[in-house]
């Protein structure tokens, strides 16, 4: 099957034309080794033949800055990879042209058989210019086409130019565009001979980058390696002559090829700048539209999240009610199917979250926004684009980190990833709420404030603070391939395209659910086999205790199941885990219970309410009030002293500030990350600052 290419600079229309050309006919995966998305799609011919269609990261050179460009250099530069083309689309905005022209060119010289395609011909058209294809077409000595994916402009005149192209055995000849120095000649002879790759200006391209080519043998690399250190070939002193020299040629071509009127002082996008990214008004607009993003995610999503979690309730019920009372069924209801629960519930927070970023970036105000932001956000070590994924962990950290995808350096993105769940998400409102009681009272403070929405506030802020220490550590320690620099393109302000949003959502739900999702669901499958099993003779004992403390209490038939559940709990190897916890937890204030209760919310941070009304033997039927009652009525062994007082009350809630209490975000970071390591340091540093935290609240209010 022949492989085309989709080549251009990010916000060229690329990924629009893929999404046309392609349809559903879509797989998402990565390039092997690396976490860089690799969108692939199958493209009918007339004939009936079919194209493996390959739209690559947005790219601005071949002298990469990123490692999703490093990805497209590799491939580019190795005829042996699977992903090489037969056929090059390359796509540029006709608003941009020059810009854009420079990786074309170089896509020339390379030697590949190339179709360029000038999109968003609609706004130079709007703006009554005088377009001529030909003055472009004998410069680069390819066919070019003009179209707009967003209006449907000459689509079908490209698909039959890319099966005529396909079909023709014989590839003309290219000419080449760039002209070489003596001392770049005498490299690229010589790479060329070593290597045996089929075009002088392929052979410079490798002698810039060998030392990183994987395709590249270690003995020809030594051999480069001495070509370059006895020829005085200095890689950035030549790459930019090279890219002023196209540049030189190519800015008259422009001129000739659109030929605008007399413009006017500024454009419509220029002064909707001037107000989207003022130094005082530029940061209010954004955190108003975070803010509406914000309420969305954690509004809108709540009723198809209820209902969601009223399904699983239900069918978890059905299934108890009409299957047998053995292991195998037990482990359906409370393993399985509340595992994938446990997965399908954040489903509309991420649809939500990636239909709102969508709009956002088809319409190129996020660019805008990252713009504003870099500059404070590279002093912890990120970029600006973590500014999104940061604000969006207040809802959920599971698409705050998947949007993450947007950050092209590697270190930044790292550690963004890490330090997103230090913002504390909706998960963990049920912990405040129960806890935040035992802290304060209800009072007002300057009788106009509540003194436990103050309290509130005051977590939210603490976790904000760790996110931005740990930041700072992780920049310190974390070592990166590349400068931290912001290269970024500012696009049109133009109406979304709906089909690559909704791609889009599709792709990122569907991602969720598959990756993330089997890692929840097996973790969700041990803590049901660790909770529902003990010992025997101590689960024997216990029911048996259980039972005869109930006809004692004269209990009901629901009060003696919650009691018979609560000492099967203590009994079960959770139970002995907890109990084995108890001495490391206990100079936090914390006992076994709540040792269980930390265990278990595991699975996810909410948990924890439904472990204490099962320990505390409440019954479903009981509401939140009476669990806080049991709770604060609750006395240590052989003293009067409560246990949830204002000390561990406080180191508790502290704990769930900074403590990795989510499998679902362990998932996604390994997901992103493709490797077990990070989560691991994760959930490590995230423990450590929760223990800590948590003893000096602890001991100081003692």
């Amino acid at each position: 099957m022949p492989c085309i290419a989709l080549l251009g600079n990010p916000n060229s229309g690329k990924s629009s034309l893929f999404n046309y050309l392609t349809g559903l006919r879509q797989n998402v995966s990565n390039f092997p080794g690396v976490t860089v998305d690799k969108k692939s799609g199958i493209f009918e011919l007339k004939d009936g033949s079919e194209a493996l269609l390959i739209d690559f990261p947005g790219t601005y050179s071949l002298y990469p800055n990123s490692t999703e460009e490093k990805i497209v250099i590799k491939t580019l530069t190795n005829p042996a990879d699977d992903n090489y083309p037969d056929l090059v689309i390359y796509v540029a905005d006709a608003t941009q042209l020059e810009r854009h022209l420079l990786f074309a060119t170089q896509i020339v010289d390379l030697g590949f058989d190339m179709i360029f395609v000038l999109n968003m011909i609609d706004l130079i058209e709007g703006k009554e210019a005088d377009i001529h294809l030909e003055k472009l077409e004998q410069y680069l000595g390819v066919q070019v086409i003009s179209t707009s994916v967003r209006k449907n402009v000459h689509l079908d005149v490209l698909k039959n130019a890319i099966g005529e192209r396909l079909i023709q055995s014989e590839q003309k000849e290219i000419k080449p565009i760039y002209k070489a120095s003596d001392v770049e000649t005498f490299v690229a002879t010589r790479v060329k001979k070593i290597t045996n790759c089929h075009n002088l200006y392929l052979a410079k391209i490798i002698g810039h980058h060998y030392k990183w080519l994987n395709h590249i043998p270690s003995e020809q690399k030594l051999q480069i390696a001495d070509i370059i250190s006895h020829s005085g070939f200095n890689d950035l002193k030549i790459q930019v002559q090279e890219t002023m020299q196209r540049y030189d040629q190519f800015g008259q071509v422009v001129r000739n090829t659109i030929v605008l009127p007399a413009k006017e002082s500024k454009t419509a996008t220029d002064k909707i700048d001037d107000i989207i990214t003022h130094r005082l008004y530029g940061p209010i607009i954004f955190f108003g539209i975070m803010f509406l993003v914000f309420q969305s995610i954690y509004s809108w999503a709540t009723i198809p999240m209820d209902l969601i979690e009223q399904l699983f309730a239900r069918a978890g019920a059905f299934a108890g009610n009409n299957m047998p009372d053995v292991w195998w069924s037990d482990l359906l209801i409370n393993g399985l199917l509340a595992g994938l629960g446990g997965v399908m519930v954040f489903v509309p927070q991420i649809a939500i979250l990636f239909f709102l970023v969508a709009l956002l970036e088809e319409s190129g105000y996020m660019s805008r926004a990252v713009y504003m932001f870099d500059s404070i956000m590279q002093r912890f070590g990120m970029n600006g684009r973590s500014m999104v994924a940061l604000i969006s962990s207040g809802a959920c950290a599971i698409p705050a980190i998947m949007s993450t995808r947007t950050i092209s350096n590697p270190k930044e993105r790292l550690i963004t990833i890490l330090v997103s769940p230090l913002i504390s998400c909706s998960a963990r409102l049920p912990v405040y709420a129960v806890l935040v009681g035992f802290v304060v009272p209800a009072n007002q403070v300057f009788g106009i404030f509540n003194a436990q929405g103050l309290v509130f506030m005051g977590l939210y802020l603490l976790g904000i603070v760790g996110a931005l220490m740990a930041a700072l550590v992780f920049k310190t320690i974390l070592a990166s391939e590349t400068g931290s620099f912001l290269m970024i393109e500012l696009p049109n302000y133009k109406p979304p395209i709906w089909k690559n949003v909704l791609l889009t959502v599709k792709e990122k739900v569907l991602t969720f659910i598959w990756e993330a999702g089997k890692v929840i669901v097996l973790i969700s499958m041990v803590l049901w086999f660790l909770a529902s099993y003990g010992p025997p003779e101590a689960m024997t004992n216990a029911t048996l205790k259980a039972e005869s403390e109930s006809v004692s209490k004269k209990l009901n038939v629901d009060q003696k199941s919650n009691l018979i559940a609560s000492y099967n709990i203590e009994a079960s190897f959770i139970g002995h885990i907890g109990k084995w916890m108890e001495p490391a937890i206990s100079p936090l204030g914390f006992d076994w219970k709540i040792g269980i209760a930390i265990l278990t919310s595991f699975a996810a941070r909410e948990v924890f309410v439904g472990t204490m009304a099962t320990i505390y033997s409440i019954g479903s039927d009981q509401d939140e009030r009476t669990l806080r009652q049991k709770m604060a009525e609750e006395l240590r062994p052989g003293t009067d002293i409560k246990v949830y007082n204002t000390p561990t009350a406080l180191s508790l809630l502290i704990f769930y500030v900074f403590a990795m209490q989510c499998m679902s975000t362990l998932a996604i970071v390994k997901r992103e990350t493709n490797t077990w390591k990070w989560p691991i340091v994760q959930f490590l540093f995230m423990s450590v600052m929760a223990y800590v935290g948590a003893f000096v609240a602890f001991q100081v209010l003692s």
